[in-house]
């Protein structure tokens, strides 16, 4: 009988943020994964509190020491966008790859983090939305795109959410800029009562962001033509939307050197 594949040995950083528990569990519990330590900025205690875990999760402070002693193949992150760039640059100069799902990252980053990987041939996948969804919702955007001249997005948020307007907006205004070819129409008001009304504006596509308790995730695309819309929505209703895309990350960035931007890509969509 053929020996069993080794587990992909999985570091979380930021492991008791909101997104960092929830991917936790779900390496915890995915054939084929196993949880070998537990990152965030302040700890108490030596182990990861986590029932679901079969054997003790190493808890710690300090990645670069963290990844000196557990073995680790990926280190998954979902901080903020400097906590991330600093994880990178410790994950890749110890030959381990990167899953990131922090948004606010800049072109300047993604730069930087591709280098990274080129230097030391390892494999980064960045996206700002692991969700299937979203992802669908991209490319269904960059396709209208090409029949459209003019279109907005509306992205809806918790309140506490740090930045605005969200790295999927921003990542769905690139995708619909570089299908259309040009920018989008803008129109502009004569007369804006309230300042900053119109929201936000990127390569024509005007940008709204919703801050409120009521919502988690989401992000409605608005398309218009002589006569017509077309609205194209999708709602996150819970954080295990995201789950089966940092999976499927954590086992494609494996097989993969340098950076690959945008769940889409591993879906072949």
């Amino acid at each position: 009988m053929a020996a069993s594949l080794e587990p992909i040995r999985v570091v979380i950083n930021g492991a008791l943020g909101r997104m960092g528990q929830e991917i936790t569990k779900a390496v915890v519990c995915e054939p084929g994964l196993r949880a070998v330590g537990a990152v965030e900025k302040e700890v108490t205690q030596q182990y990861l509190p986590l029932t679901e875990a079969p054997e003790l999760i190493p808890l710690s402070s300090d990645l670069d020491s963290l990844l000196n002693n557990c073995d680790a193949d990926v280190v998954v992150d979902f901080t903020n966008a400097e906590v991330s760039m600093t994880a990178t640059r410790v994950a890749t100069r110890r030959k381990v790859n990167m899953v990131i799902g922090t948004t606010g990252l800049s072109q300047e980053n993604l730069a930087e983090i591709e280098d990274l990987c080129r230097r030391h041939k390892v494999g980064a996948v960045v996206a700002p939305n692991f969700s299937v969804g979203a992802a669908l919702l991209i490319r269904l955007s960059k396709l209208a795109a090409e029949f459209f001249d003019h279109a907005e997005i509306i992205e809806m948020h918790h309140d506490k959410k740090a930045d605005a307007p969200s790295g999927t907006a921003i990542a769905t205004a690139r995708a619909m800029s570089q299908a259309h070819g040009k920018p989008f129409t803008h129109p502009e008001v004569a007369h804006e009562v309230l300042s900053n009304t119109r929201g936000g504006e990127m390569d024509g596509i005007a940008i709204h962001s919703l801050r409120l308790p009521g919502f988690m995730a989401g992000q409605e695309v608005v398309f218009s033509g002589t006569g017509e819309t077309l609205s194209l929505r999708h709602n996150a209703i819970s954080r295990e939307c995201y789950l089966p895309g940092v999976v499927l990350a954590i086992k494609e960035v494996m097989k993969r050197k340098g950076l690959t931007c945008g769940l889409d890509a591993l879906l072949k969509i």
